[in-house]
């Protein structure tokens, strides 16, 4: 075999394990616990987030412009967001890096508060979010993804 054609395979390998990797499913989210609560209340959610070895995400607050930085977003229904709070993210050094990057590694959880809406109908239901991310490694990143968070809801 040349050695262009085994540099070829080389790096077709390393393209071909990145993907399986991001199908694979790098981030996950772990069991969203049901939130409960009345008319007017608030009510606090923890969203569990679950990171392969090996990889880690921006944090919200990214140190370089150029990071994509870790978003939560709930869209539009019965529960108005009053805060997002995420962990205190860790000063890692990288060698794409002159200066350490604020990121977030293994399994951490962000908090949620909510306020259930005067208008918000009784009954069960299903509140949507978005949790948008970018994985790396210490050499590379892979395209950035969005997952769905299912948060089940009792409203009183």
């Amino acid at each position: 075999m040349e050695l262009k054609s085994f540099w070829a395979l080389v790096s077709w390998f390393g393209v071909a394990v990145a993907l399986a990797a991001q199908a694979g499913g790098v981030l996950s989210i772990g069991p969203v616990g049901k939130l409960t609560a009345r008319r007017n209340e608030v009510a606090e959610v923890r969203v569990p987030v679950l990171l392969q070895p090996g990889y880690h995400v921006n944090s919200n607050t990214p140190s370089e412009a150029y990071l994509i930085p870790l978003r939560l977003t709930w869209e539009k229904g019965p529960l108005e967001v009053l805060s997002i709070v995420f962990p205190k993210p860790k000063l890692e050094k990288y060698d794409f890096s002159p200066n350490p990057i604020s990121v977030f590694t293994g399994n951490f959880e962000i908090v949620t508060r909510f306020r259930v809406a005067a208008s918000a109908e009784s009954g069960p239901g299903i509140v949507v979010g978005k949790l948008r991310y970018q994985a790396c490694t210490a050499s590379a990143c892979l395209p950035p993804k969005t997952v769905e968070v299912r948060l089940p809801t009792q409203i009183r």
